[in-house]
């Protein structure tokens, strides 16, 4: 007689190969990824270099279809051409001042006031802090007339410190260094520095603006980008050739009939390299910055 026995219905299931723990903070990225990224990078690069490609054929090549994607061989006698139209070096170092002058500006006064209203305690700082929020919302239009006043008062016209002095200060660039003070900098802090004796001056240069100071860079970049790229203005108060910035210089390319888009875009192509460069060197610093101070906020 032989007898069978059964496993239990209900006994333990069988194991199961243990899943390997995935790493914090190593994320996988998939092809598709760099198929998106390569595809907005090459929008973002091709207006550049068909500029270039303009540039170095002709004004034919802006008409043409299809459009011609190869560089031809005029690049230099067009740049040639451009610095024997207008005093283009010139304007490009004028640039260069504006623009320096401005990012150094808004780095160091924007993180001052932003200091000020994150950390000091004044009458009226928050109806103060309002009203300058709110001038964000005005258009920048809209001042053009009274600071043209302002600047003639004070002869100012036609010279390049009509630019540099409206653009050391911004409110977005308070806004924003006040923001990231209050979020980076503690309070208990400050209160020890002013028990060792430190005045305001000195908490601010020794203590805030070291712990700031990749936010205040950014803001400076930011700054440099937009006193470079501006036109309205300089156009309104510049008057002789000597004082044009790049802009007005390129401008002053095309003529009241009509307009050499070879000359134009070679122009164009001078104006955008030292951006490039720029960006090459502080690309890096600026996006650590600007995430520095999100991941803070």
């Amino acid at each position: 007689m032989t007898i069978t026995t059964e496993p239990p219905r209900n006994g333990p299931a069988p194991s199961r190969p243990a899943r390997k723990p995935r790493r914090k903070g190593i994320v996988r990225v998939r092809w598709y990824t760099y198929v998106v990224l390569g595809l907005a990078a090459a929008a973002c690069i091709f207006p550049i270099y068909w500029m270039f490609v303009v540039s170095s054929v002709g004004s034919a090549a802006a008409t043409q279809l299809p459009p011609r994607v190869v560089p031809g061989g005029n690049f230099p006698a067009l740049v040639q051409l451009v610095f024997e139209t207008v005093p283009f070096l010139r304007s490009l170092f004028n640039s260069l001042v504006v623009a320096a002058f401005i990012a150094v500006g808004q780095a160091f006064l924007c993180s001052l006031a932003g200091f000020a209203f994150a950390k000091m305690t004044f009458w009226g700082r928050d109806v103060l802090f309002l009203v300058l929020v709110l001038t964000m919302t005005v258009p920048a239009q809209l001042a053009v007339i009274p600071q043209y006043m302002v600047i003639s008062r004070l002869g100012w016209v036609d010279t390049l410190q009509a630019l540099i002095v409206p653009g050391l200060v911004s409110a977005f660039g308070i806004f924003w260094m006040r923001q990231h003070i209050s979020a980076t900098i503690s309070d208990e802090l400050l209160q020890a520095a002013r028990m060792d004796g430190c005045n305001s001056w000195q908490i601010y240069a020794r203590i805030a603006f070291p712990v700031v100071r990749p936010a205040a860079a950014v803001l400076g970049l930011l700054g440099f980008v937009n006193a470079w790229n501006d036109f309205l203005w300089p156009f309104i108060v510049l008057k002789s050739p000597d004082m044009y910035t790049a802009q007005i210089a390129i401008k002053a390319l095309q003529s009241n009939l009509s307009v050499d888009l070879g000359l134009a875009m070679a122009g164009s192509f001078l104006v955008t390299v030292p951006l490039l460069v720029l960006f090459a060197f502080f690309g890096r610093q600026m996006v650590s910055g600007i995430m520095d101070g999100a991941f803070k906020g």
